[in-house]
């Protein structure tokens, strides 16, 4: 398929909703599968890959220690944990 795609598709009612019956081809050169996101705006709805939380975190953790910039930002504990205190 093209870098970029354009097909026709007609708003169909499903049950109590309605939708669009996307051709695979479609979805596959979106490389769209399972779950998605759908965004609206004024005149186009946009279906996008969900995004997980923390996605990419152990390879940037990876190559931060790689880089040796994954050293402590403070490694002396405040004075106030130092010292003992009592609850009045």
């Amino acid at each position: 398929m093209p870098r970029s795609s354009s097909v026709k598709a007609r708003i169909v009612a499903i049950g109590n909703s309605q939708g669009v019956r996307i051709p695979k081809p479609l979805l596959e050169h979106a490389g769209l599968a399972g779950d998605v996101e759908l965004h609206a705006e004024t005149g186009r709805i946009i279906i996008a890959a969900t995004r997980h939380a923390r996605a990419g975190w152990a390879e940037a953790a990876a190559a931060l220690h790689a880089r040796g910039e994954d050293d402590l930002l403070e490694t002396a504990a405040p004075a106030f944990d130092a010292e003992e205190w009592e609850w009045r």
